[in-house]
């Protein structure tokens, strides 16, 4: 047993990691013995990349990354369901039987089969007819839904939130086809609150990120890219939407312009979330050092870092543990194993 500096989601707290008979590794918060020797480093819960593409990428290269937690932003919503139903064991065991059932122990034995990270997915694209991506080779089957009215939209908000989506994702591309007109856009971020759902919107082209900011929209997909937002544009995004970074996908001048927006999102109280768009070219299907680059290049580093990557509470048996030594960089995270613990 060895104290340990943890992070619970917030900040910084005090415990004790240690390695069970199996040779697993948990993490508790209790009063630390005055004697007790220090792992020379941090723990933090698995990180969450909050932009993926599951269908895009091999799943289960992420048994064995660093990521306790993907958010995939638009694809077939059976296909992710599924997904998620087959990590669903990754869930909290506070609501199952207490230490020493037999219940306790088979979920235990579940959580520790590598089946990667939980799954939390917003379902097909939402996009007018003829709409982004709806022209797209990549676009795998069911991906999108084209939306011409009113109806159309509850139709689709109702398929997504029976299927399980956490979030709604809308196309408002308007560099590669039509968009949403205003009415139909706050439409659909109506039904989608109506039915506690966010609305992530991948906002592309010259006001596009305000419009989706002043209608409503919780989140945008990509930090805005395509114009470099006034400081007074970045004060009003930065009261009311999270920013998904996915600046290592772009080229200069879309990479440039994005990190000055970031950069100044960010010092003005903005929340930036790490996401890296994973499936869109060759992306590492873990976490991506080319994305926390960008991000410290943008002035996000040390502990605004940790936050953006958002750790799972390594306190939560379902949580995957990383150990970071040192000066806790993320890009240095691996699992503890029980040699850690050894003087």
């Amino acid at each position: 047993m060895f104290a340990v500096t943890f992070f619970d989601g917030e900040g910084w707290r005090e415990g004790v990691v240690e390695a069970d008979d199996d040779g697993q590794m948990l993490l508790r918060e209790v009063a630390l013995p005055a004697d007790l020797p220090r792992l020379d480093g941090v723990i933090v819960g698995g990180f969450t990349d909050h932009h993926v593409h599951l269908e895009l990428v091999d799943v289960d290269l992420l048994a064995d990354s660093v990521l306790g937690r993907v958010v995939d932003l638009g694809g077939n919503v059976e296909v992710l369901a599924q997904l998620a139903v087959h990590n669903s064991a990754r869930t909290s065991l506070n609501s199952i039987s207490p230490p020493g059932s037999a219940r306790f122990g088979e979920v235990l034995a579940e959580l520790r089969t590598p089946l990667g990270p939980t799954v939390e997915f917003a379902g097909a694209f939402l996009t007018p007819p003829g709409g982004y991506p709806s022209d797209r080779d990549w676009a795998p089957s069911g991906s999108f839904r084209e939306i011409a009215s009113t109806d159309d939209a509850a139709a689709a908000v109702a398929e997504m939130a029976d299927a399980g989506a956490t979030r709604i994702k809308v196309a408002s591309n308007s560099d590669a086809g039509p968009v949403f007109d205003d009415d139909l856009l706050r439409t659909i971020i109506e039904l989608a609150a109506a039915r506690d759902l966010p609305v992530v919107v991948h906002a592309q082209g010259p006001g596009e990120a305000q419009r989706a900011a002043r209608l409503g929209a919780a989140a945008l997909a990509h930090a805005p890219f395509s114009e470099r937002l006034s400081d007074e544009e970045i004060a009003v995004q930065a009261a009311s939407v999270r920013w998904i970074s996915t600046l290592a996908i772009h080229d200069d001048p879309e990479r440039a312009t994005a990190i000055d927006n970031v950069r100044r999102f960010h010092a003005a109280g903005g929340t930036v979330l790490y996401g890296t768009d994973m499936g869109n070219g060759p992306t590492p299907v873990d976490l991506h050092p080319g994305e926390v680059a960008a991000l410290r290049e943008a002035g996000i580093d040390g502990l605004a870092l940790v936050r953006a990557l958002a750790p799972a509470d390594p306190r939560d048996p379902a949580s995957v543990l990383l150990f970071l030594r040192g000066d806790a960089d993320p890009l240095r995270a691996r699992r503890p194993t029980p040699a850690d613990l050894k003087v």
